[in-house]
């Protein structure tokens, strides 16, 4: 389901992001707007994902056989 947004920007902006659309491939200026809120989702996710980790309590100490383990469960999920 698709909803539509009207939004009303100032001609130097609204150049601007006709300029980006056109350079970066999009072929609508609504599709650059749609991707640039995707890419503010995405950073919100991370930011909240950072933030819960930050805030986790420490479960295990990290040493060279912790990340030697981890680089052989990377290996072998390949």
């Amino acid at each position: 389901m698709m909803s539509t947004l009207n939004i009303s920007l100032p001609d130097a902006l609204m150049s601007f992001v006709d300029e980006q659309a056109t350079k970066h491939g999009y072929a609508t200026s609504g599709e650059y707007i749609c991707e640039l809120i995707r890419a503010d989702q995405d950073r919100v996710v991370l930011r909240d994902r950072l933030l819960d980790g930050a805030a986790s309590k420490t479960t295990a100490g990290v040493d060279d056989s912790y990340f030697d383990s981890l680089r052989s469960r990377v290996r072998h999920a390949r």
